[in-house]
């Protein structure tokens, strides 16, 4: 099975949220089936992208850098560069970001999101097509900014709103802490 199919046959097993994300979830799809290079960045118009929402194993915080680009508080991730394997690429993402060694919580999809990206310099605006993923690190783990951020840091799950974020991660917030 190529890892086009294996990304399809997860994001197909993929409970949505609610219905935004449920919205994101056949867009994705539609995307990922329609491009056998959708894990290219050369994909001009969109690429899949790989995120790790990472929170300690008690639930409280969550590890949020703040974009130097977009200007917001995201969760880390990035570019999957050819690479099918979502995971590994979120994983290696939150490492490039962050400093810490998050480890997967499971192998199956968390949450998915597609958003635009605006166009800067010569290149044009284009979607990522969000893949996110559980993940675990302790909080002692002590994060490192890196160049692509402004700030990182552990953000307790209740202060999360009020920081300059989207919808996207009140809903992983959300997802953290269904039951209060």
């Amino acid at each position: 099975m190529s890892g086009r199919d294996r990304l399809l046959a997860m994001l197909r097993a993929h409970r949505p949220w609610d219905t935004r994300e449920a919205e994101m979830l056949q867009r994705i799809i539609a995307f990922v089936e329609a491009h056998e290079d959708c894990f290219e960045r050369s994909l001009a118009q969109g690429h899949v992208t790989g995120s790790a929402w990472v929170v300690n194993p008690e639930r409280t915080h969550a590890l949020l850098v703040h974009h130097r680009r977009l200007e917001r508080w995201l969760q880390p991730g990035g570019h999957c560069d050819g690479d099918p394997d979502v995971l590994a690429t979120a994983l290696r993402e939150a490492f490039e970001e962050t400093g810490i060694e998050a480890q997967p919580v499971s192998p199956a999809v968390f949450d998915v999101d597609a958003h635009d990206i605006p166009a800067r310099g010569a290149e044009p605006a284009h979607v990522h097509y969000d893949i996110r993923y559980l993940a675990e690190a302790p909080l002692s783990e002590q994060p490192v900014v890196s160049p692509e951020s402004r700030g990182v840091r552990w953000v307790p799950l209740d202060e999360i709103a009020r920081l300059d974020t989207d919808e996207s991660v009140l809903r992983l917030v959300r997802k953290t802490r269904p039951a209060r």
